[in-house]
């Protein structure tokens, strides 16, 4: 197969693989994925709000530490839930990226 969906842990999505460029695709093959990709990427703005939940806890969870190691951790976990909602984001946005290459 030239194309796979793999999920992606840290994501919470699966992501698509390409094993060939874009444009080596039969526009069969790039609708097919920009319709699963469409499916996926409408679960996107939902994986966000629960991550930025967990966020809103660690974050009333830091404002009552007093343990400065475990405040450490705790604003480093935030930091990593904030950088996978800053990818999230990312990827909301390439169907539009791929739908511009599909109507070329």
């Amino acid at each position: 197969m030239k194309y796979a969906f793999v999920p992606d842990v840290r994501l919470g999505i699966p992501l698509p693989v390409l094993e060939v460029d874009w444009e080596d695709l039969s526009a069969a093959e790039q609708a097919d994925i920009l319709l699963q990709w469409e499916h996926i990427r409408g679960r996107i703005p939902n994986r966000i709000f629960e991550l930025e939940r967990v966020i809103i806890d660690k974050q009333s969870r830091l404002d009552r530490e007093d343990d400065f190691p475990a405040s450490c951790r705790l604003n480093s976990e935030i930091a990593e839930l904030a950088s996978t909602i800053n990818d999230l984001h990312l990827w909301f946005r390439v169907n539009q990226e791929m739908e511009q290459k599909l109507h070329r």
